[in-house]
């Protein structure tokens, strides 16, 4: 059924949970393997079938207990990782066709502990070191988590003015309700970190700022907030989009923060998406819920190499998105400086489209302001900071760290996550040997 005439309603999430008789029944299928492929395939080896095990059991605070060694954001991952590549399609029940639903089972467990307040984590003493996080995405909350839990005190320093990042003005409602969000904020908060919004690194101070704050160690989070652009005709027309950006207004429209139009899709135009991951398929869907009369995706590849999850691919079917595959967008007019049509090359020939809005989502590359305010941080020919090996994550200026996507090419939020935790480890080392090396001198 298509959705139309933005509100509210249009935006509430679309799968539902288990009742705790459903999530049992689902956690006793489990087989408890001694040598669990579901655990490989997770990017941060969750220890699932044990808390599993006690989910079945009824012990829900053990199943949340055992989750929180490994993540820092269980309601998130619950709902938005590429269950289907990895501890999903990795389980062994689905050779039959009947792999365990991972992902329902972990956002049932962290909603209930949300709901009940089943785990608390004590305070552990900052007496550690000071660590300063740029950026509150999942890398950023991964590194304040595991580093508050060691006994680092954590600042994150964040331009938006709420915490999340992507989590919160990238991925809509529909998937990943912001409520969930900021409850695992606050989980993070919990723990003793310190946000500090509408701060902009950068801009509104340095990293040699920050080391003059007295922090020991930085941790770049930054993401890759600077879209690519399309080297067509017609990309400089009004109605020419960046997902990203469509996207944050979006999110921004749904919690009334700004005007419905000053989000750039309005009811009965006719909208053309160009890319097929799963920022595409998130800017198809919303553009559906903002009343589009209309949503088109074009990719130049065959639905085999898409991107995105085939679970959102076939929920934006559902939601009657089409897909033009193998076609190429090789030019936008206009008139009145206005998209009026686009031009559509396939391998039978070329055609022209009537149009209103075109969004480019064909990805994003790393922003420079944090590199060219600071000395002595090296990034590739693409924007993406250079890090080491030893100690794990440092870029080339030593006391600064980055992880997660402005490191490495756009991820799921798991592999920010994954790559997080091991950039944590990494500053632990260093940061202890500072201070040992300053015991001793």
């Amino acid at each position: 059924m298509q959705l139309v005439n933005a509100s509210p309603d249009s935006f509430e999430e679309v799968n539902e949970s288990y009742t705790m008789k459903e999530a049992i029944k689902e956690a006793k299928r489990c087989l408890h393997c001694k040598s669990p492929q579901c655990r490989t395939g997770c990017p941060i080896n969750n220890e699932i079938p044990d808390w599993i095990h006690e989910l079945a059991l009824g012990n829900l605070g053990n199943a949340i207990q055992i989750i929180n060694t490994r993540s820092n954001l269980p309601a998130v991952c619950g709902r938005v990782c590429a269950h289907e590549r990895q501890c999903e399609g990795h389980c062994i029940l689905g050779k039959k066709g009947q792999a365990m639903n991972i992902g329902k089972l972990e956002r049932f467990v962290a909603d209930f502990d949300a709901q009940m307040g089943l785990h608390h984590e004590g305070l552990v003493q900052k007496n550690r070191g000071r660590i300063a996080v740029i950026g509150s995405g999942p890398a950023g909350l991964t590194i304040a988590g595991d580093m508050a839990r060691q006994g680092f005190q954590v600042e994150i320093f964040e331009m938006e003015p709420e915490p999340g990042g992507v989590l919160m003005f990238g991925i809509p409602e529909y998937r990943l309700p912001k409520d969930v969000v900021r409850h695992e904020v606050e989980r993070i908060k919990a723990l003793g970190a310190i946000f500090h919004c509408n701060t902009t690194v950068g801009i509104d101070l340095t990293i040699d700022d920050l080391f003059d704050q007295g922090f020991d160690a930085i941790f770049m989070g930054t993401g890759t907030g600077k879209p690519r652009k399309l080297d067509i005709p017609g990309c400089d027309l009004k109605g020419v989009e960046q997902a990203i950006y469509f996207l944050r207004l979006a999110s921004l429209f749904n919690a009334q923060s700004i005007k419905r139009e000053e989000v750039p899709v309005a009811a009965g135009q006719r909208v053309f998406v160009v890319g097929c991951g799963n920022t595409a398929m998130d800017a198809s869907r919303t553009a559906i819920r903002m009343g589009a009369k209309s949503v088109e995706i074009i990719y130049h590849r065959t639905m085999a190499e898409m991107s995105a999850l085939r679970a959102e691919y076939e929920d934006a079917v559902k939601e009657h998105v089409a897909f033009n595959w193998q076609t190429q967008l090789t030019a936008i007019q206009g008139e009145d400086g206005h998209v009026t049509s686009i031009e559509l090359t396939t391998p039978s020939g070329t055609r022209r489209e009537e149009a209103d809005v075109v969004i480019l989502a064909v990805g994003q590359r790393p922003a420079s302001r944090i590199v060219k305010t600071a000395k002595g941080i090296e990034v590739d020919d693409r924007g993406y900071v250079i890090t080491r090996d030893l100690p794990f994550g440092m870029t080339t200026r030593n006391g600064v760290f980055a992880g997660g996507d402005v490191v490495r090419h756009p991820a799921t939020v798991v592999h920010a996550m994954q790559n997080a935790k091991a950039v944590a480890e990494g500053m632990i080392r260093y940061v202890d040997a500072i201070k040992l090396l300053e015991a001793i001198s």
